[in-house]
């Protein structure tokens, strides 16, 4: 499939990038992108909390008075999460949150997601937007000429001057095709990708 080039001013160039249909014309599956979200998010999720419970407080290991005779409840320590002092009844553990996402569905979300990117007129394919110097303003004039303003910058290589560039605008953030994520691409307005980004993409979801 055909896709057009935009130009730096926001125009169209007057040129077409050919596209994989296997990667940008698939069918959009919802459910399967939801998954492959909510998991990448999970994974970013520490679960390092942690509480002690009665058995992990320091000390209560002798009974505190006899069981019968003295007039007061039963008690067999002082660490009982009702005893000041004592252990937190449902304590939180260290977890994990990661869900299992083998690679084919990872592959068939982010085809999926390119696709809809593709029908929605999201996906904006430039030549290249590399930045001689790391100036923020430089990039935010270019974005504006182009008319984009909540965006995603993907290009092949790792430039480091646009890098710099885009982190400290708010809604604009940049990355390589490997460092790809199914949340960046959902949670951006538009997805700018160089032609040379293009053809790694499909080399990788192909």
């Amino acid at each position: 499939m055909d896709y057009k080039i935009t130009a730096e001013n926001g125009a169209e160039s007057g040129e077409n990038v050919s596209l994989s249909e296997a990667v940008f014309a698939r069918d959009f599956n919802e459910d399967l992108i939801h998954q492959v979200v909510t998991a990448y998010m999970a994974a970013g999720r520490s679960g390092t909390k942690a509480q002690k419970n009665r058995a992990a407080v320091r000390g209560g290991g002798a009974k505190p008075w006899n069981q019968k005779g003295s007039g007061r409840a039963r008690a067999g320590t002082i660490r009982s999460p009702i005893w000041k002092g004592g252990g937190v009844t449902f304590a939180a553990t260290p977890r994990n949150y990661e869900q299992k996402v083998n690679k084919k569905m990872h592959k068939a979300a982010m085809q999926s997601i390119f696709s809809e990117l593709a029908r929605q007129d999201r996906l904006v394919i430039v030549e290249s937007l590399s930045q001689e110097t790391p100036k923020t303003k430089e990039l935010a004039s270019k974005l504006k000429v182009m008319g984009l303003d909540n965006v995603m910058i993907v290009t092949a290589e790792f430039n480091e001057n646009l890098y710099l560039s885009a982190r400290n605008l708010v809604k604009v953030n940049a990355s390589t095709v490997d460092a790809l994520s199914p949340v960046g691409l959902v949670g951006h307005d538009k997805i700018v990708v160089t032609t040379d980004a293009v053809k790694k993409i499909e080399e990788l979801l192909q």
